[in-house]
């Protein structure tokens, strides 16, 4: 009779052992399933994340590239106004100098007129 006990305990030990190691495999298939879940959700929002940057990205260069443009484009228009500005200036000195010659400006109005004009160059 005492051999019947032992073989009872052992198969109830035996039993409550599979029951567990199902149970640790259960939760260890669960904590996996978990897992993968949450590796596909952070795949899929860094993907998402990446997206977003790279449209923020190419946004932010076309702003900088059409800002350069603008600049560049103002500095040209600048160059040109002081260029034709200096060409305008030099044939109003060549004009002076035909008046004093037809003796209509006096020496020092000349040199009074040349002074400002070429202070402006």
């Amino acid at each position: 009779m005492a051999t019947k006990k032992k073989t009872g305990y052992i198969e109830r030990f035996l039993k409550k052992a599979d029951k567990a190691i199902d149970e640790g495999i259960k939760r260890a298939d669960e904590a996996l399933e978990d897992a993968v879940e949450f590796g596909e959700l952070a795949a899929s929002q860094a993907k998402k994340t990446s997206v977003d940057l790279r449209k923020r990205a190419t946004q932010e260069k076309e702003k900088i590239k059409s800002k350069g443009i603008e600049k560049i484009n103002e500095s040209i228009a600048v160059a040109k106004h002081v260029t034709s500005k200096a060409e305008e200036d030099l044939a109003i000195l060549e004009k002076l100098g035909e008046l004093r010659k037809a003796k209509v400006l006096t020496e020092k109005e000349f040199q009074e007129k040349k002074k400002k004009i070429l202070e402006r160059i």
